[in-house]
């Protein structure tokens, strides 16, 4: 469970958002939406302790994020609106060394078999991630979705640069993760495309 309590955020003199509260269960998916600049990507970046707030708390299964940091920081796989992929590696090699200083091991096949379920061509392996298009670079970090186990997962804006069919693809992704007990918040610009139960929303103005 992921409690959210009375979090309030600013940047310099600039309030983002104030006394703001939620709590996600096994299952759950929370989209957080709002204009550019709103604070979705502060919000994300609170939850998984890289920022601080100026008031309330966040806390994973009862507990103050800050007060267990290293459990907590196991327990999620956080994708930002940035690739963090290293142009000079593979494919491949990207995804082994952003698993590795998140504390992961990943064997070959694990790493092949999450690329072709994003959609990239195996021979793109063989490639340095400079000479991608910026819809493969960002299918190579969803890719760790399907390699990595984490039950929160935390996203800042994943469907960009994506093609339809890729879209889809991660579409289907999020469902199987809910399915198996998994939560996700998500910055979106995009309708995530779920709903039902599972599926919530809060909008920051």
């Amino acid at each position: 469970m992921l409690n959210v309590t009375d979090l309030s955020c600013s940047r310099g003199d600039r309030t983002l958002f104030r006394a703001l509260s939620f709590a996600l269960s096994p299952g759950q998916l929370l989209a957080v939406t709002g204009s550019n600049g709103s604070g979705k990507t502060t919000l994300l970046r609170a939850l998984c302790g890289f920022s601080p707030c100026d008031a309330g708390s966040i806390a994973w299964d009862g507990q103050e994020i800050g007060k267990n940091a290293e459990h907590y920081v196991s327990r999620i796989l956080y994708i930002g609106h940035r690739n963090a992929l290293k142009d000079d590696l593979t494919p491949g090699e990207n995804l082994t060394a952003l698993a590795t200083i998140a504390g992961a091991v990943l064997d070959g096949q694990a790493i092949r078999s999450a690329l072709q379920s994003i959609g990239l061509e195996p021979s793109l392996d063989r490639l340095p991630t400079r000479v991608l298009s910026e819809g493969q670079r960002r299918r190579v970090a969803l890719a760790r979705l399907w390699c990595e186990v984490r039950p929160l997962w935390i996203l800042d804006e994943p469907f960009t640069a994506l093609d339809a069919q890729s879209a889809q693809l991660f579409r289907r992704r999020l469902q199987r993760h809910l399915e198996d007990g998994g939560m996700v918040v998500t910055a979106t610009h995009e309708p995530v495309g779920l709903s039902g139960e599972s599926m919530r929303e809060i909008r920051l103005a």
